[in-house]
């Protein structure tokens, strides 16, 4: 069985793989040694394999638990086997979580052309043509648009996409939800469009935090996945663990 962590910048999230099938997953805002050790101990024994994927540093008790008794762990990176190739220019800089969701788009649909919305605390719009990644785009998340009009403003209130609110607003907190949401499902829409006029029928995969709120509002179908970021990391593990030797793999 395969463990997978991923470290976001809100929370982490982590999910347990019996082969390519997802068993459970998790999500903890409060990411500590105890939590990580409780979760996993209904699974330690099975577990022959591990990949970490963050956006920030490992908290060093995540890699001293896991190498404990996993025989092989993986830790995400531009040195990482991928089984597409990646175009990106500064691979270095190119975030765990955006490989992971363009591995798990890949695993899904191969060979096809590809536009992946991830909505986290970014917005992140990633192009994979045939099996060749070429690169994406980033702008603010909604939370990070909402407090972005409060943070550098002197009295605008913290508003959020919980709000209801008629556009054009009729008070302050109507007015920066309508501008916030409906400013993103423009640009969302637009990104969209702009996709499918030059690459005719392209797929386009939208995932992350805020993809449930976000999906029913937009004009076009969209392939909904939350799980791409852990089926991509899955993929990336079973894909570098072939270079290992036969014990690592999975016998349970």
């Amino acid at each position: 069985m395969n463990l997978i962590i991923d470290i976001g910048n809100n929370c982490t999230k982590m999910a347990i793989f019996d082969g390519k099938k997802k068993e459970i997953s998790f999500r903890i805002k409060q990411f500590t040694s105890e939590r990580m050790q409780k979760l996993c101990e209904p699974y330690v024994k099975k577990l022959n394999k591990a990949i970490i994927s963050s956006v920030s540093n490992i908290p060093p008790f995540v890699i001293d638990l896991l190498t404990r008794g996993i025989p092989y762990v993986h830790i995400l990176s531009h040195k990482s086997i991928l089984p597409f190739k990646n175009e990106y220019e500064t691979p270095e800089t190119l975030g765990s979580d955006r490989i992971a969701a363009v591995a798990g788009a890949y695993y899904h649909f191969p060979g096809k052309k590809i536009l992946i919305i991830d909505a986290g605390s970014a917005i992140t719009y990633d192009f994979l043509s045939d099996k060749t990644f070429k690169g994406g785009n980033i702008s603010p998340g909604l939370s990070m648009r909402f407090k972005a009009l409060h943070n550098f403003t002197g009295k605008l209130p913290l508003a959020s996409s919980t709000i209801t609110y008629s556009s054009p607003g009729k008070n302050t907190l109507e007015a920066i939800t309508a501008g916030v949401v409906n400013g993103l499902i423009y640009e969302i829409n637009e990104n969209i469009r702009t996709f499918e006029n030059k690459y005719p029928g392209i797929k386009i995969i939208l995932t992350g935090g805020d993809s449930g709120y976000l999906r029913e509002r937009l004009e076009y179908k969209v392939e909904y996945m939350p799980d791409i970021v852990y089926e991509g990391l899955n993929y990336i593990l079973e894909h570098n663990s072939k270079q290992i030797p036969d014990k690592y793999k999975d016998h349970s």
